[in-house]
């Protein structure tokens, strides 16, 4: 396969790609609610000849190749927006009250570009692609309910691949950062922590059970776990981003309620944290009379390279866009005056496909500062380069191709 042969094909779909896309942006649709995106992806798989199958609550997965015995390599796109109203200013905007803040409207553009490629060359795979429309990204659900539905089985995937779109990065539009061996997204956990106490006058506050006063104890001592209960090797940080109580200045509410974030970058750091979040929570609620309860919601893992795969798909990038537009995120870590290295902090619920299968993540620049692209990912007002499009769709074929080639 020749590799400039293989874009300039992918180049011929660019418009295309472009309605996908933009359909996709004024279509927006969150969490496991994707009915008119689930019903576009389909149209346009089945119109290409494959028969999409449904995958859990809303995912959905078609194969390519399996013509010839071999292995299967999975390729993910992620679908759902954002619950956010769109201020950019685009000839295609959300009106909803949601919009593609973080780009997966082009990763699943991107994935119906590689659909419609790999068909085209469908005899020449040596195994089978497995392609993955994930819904529920962003709430941190989808990946685990389309393993749990047997995505990665039938046939088993013996490795994967991610891409995802980074705006305002200092790259050119279209450069590929290929994650480094190791961790390159931390763990997520969201929580809700209550505090029960016993409403009363503000004036007579020794007839009550303050739940703020509780709760404010509670938050300062939730922070000393990251600064006095971690190593300085074990990299953690905990936020409180709701306190909720009270409807009035002079009354001593029932309940206080706190949300918040937890970020990790292994196992064992993370669930002491939770675990001593509860003790905490508890212990102190418990000092001043009061009761308290963390509750956990939608959480990851992290996201864990495998160093083989990493290896191969940087040399399968630089063969389909040149030296000069593919690096390494440890190239990238190191490139600073400093050279001090650095994780992303945004989790990606990948990471659940990442602890089953050899897998690896694939940052795709959208969009320099420079060049407009002033806004970062979930912002509002943040635009990404339609132009890359047909690159993602080319590398998320020609890679699961080669890869296929070299391990049949």
């Amino acid at each position: 396969m020749i590799p400039q042969t293989f874009l300039e094909e992918a180049k011929s779909l660019q418009n295309i790609l472009i309605s996908h896309r933009r359909y996709l942006h004024t279509h927006a649709e969150t969490g496991f609610d994707l009915n008119d995106t689930l019903a576009y992806v389909k149209k346009e798989l089945s119109k290409m000849g494959y028969e999409p199958k449904d995958c859990g609550k809303a995912g959905v997965m078609v194969l390519a190749g399996g013509q010839k015995k071999g292995p299967v390599f999975l390729i993910r796109g992620d679908m759902d927006a954002l619950p956010m109203e769109e201020k950019a200013e685009i000839d295609f905007p959300s009106v909803n009250g949601r919009m593609h803040a973080c780009g997966h409207d082009l990763h699943t553009a991107m994935m119906l570009g590689a659909a419609r490629l790999l068909k085209n060359h469908e005899n020449e795979i040596p195994g089978t692609v497995k392609l993955m429309f994930q819904p529920a990204e962003e709430i941190f659900e989808g990946a685990l309910d389309m393993i749990q539905a047997g995505i990665l089985e039938n046939p088993h995937v013996d490795a994967a691949m991610m891409i995802h779109v980074i705006a305002k990065m200092p790259l050119p539009s279209g450069s590929v950062v290929v994650a480094s061996p190791g961790i390159s997204a931390p763990g997520a956990d969201f929580f809700t922590i209550q505090v029960n106490g016993k409403g009363c006058h503000g004036s007579m506050p020794e007839t009550g059970v303050d739940p703020i006063h509780a709760a404010a104890h509670i938050l300062i001592a939730l922070e000393e776990i990251t600064s006095r209960e971690l190593a300085l090797h074990d990299r953690a940080v905990l936020t409180i981003g709701t306190i909720n109580a009270g409807t009035a200045p002079n009354i001593i509410p029932n309940t206080a309620v706190m949300c918040g974030s937890l970020r990790t970058f292994d196992e064992e750091t993370r669930q002491f944290i939770k675990e001593r979040m509860v003790q905490i929570t508890e212990g102190i609620a418990k000092t001043f009379r009061a009761e308290a309860s963390v509750t956990f919601g939608s959480g990851c893992p992290a996201l864990y390279n495998d160093a083989d795969l990493c290896l191969s798909v940087e040399t399968y990038v630089r063969e389909l866009l040149g030296q000069e537009q593919v690096f390494s995120s440890s190239h990238m870590n190191h490139s600073d005056a400093n050279h001090k290295p650095s994780k992303s902090g945004g989790s990606e619920d990948f990471a659940y496909i990442s602890q089953k299968v050899p897998s690896v993540m694939l940052s795709f620049a959208a969009g320099q500062p420079e060049k407009g692209y002033c806004y970062p990912q979930h912002h509002p007002m943040v635009l990404f380069d339609e132009e890359i499009l047909f690159k993602g769709s080319a590398i998320y074929a020609y890679t699961a191709i080669r890869w296929l080639e070299h391990h049949s």
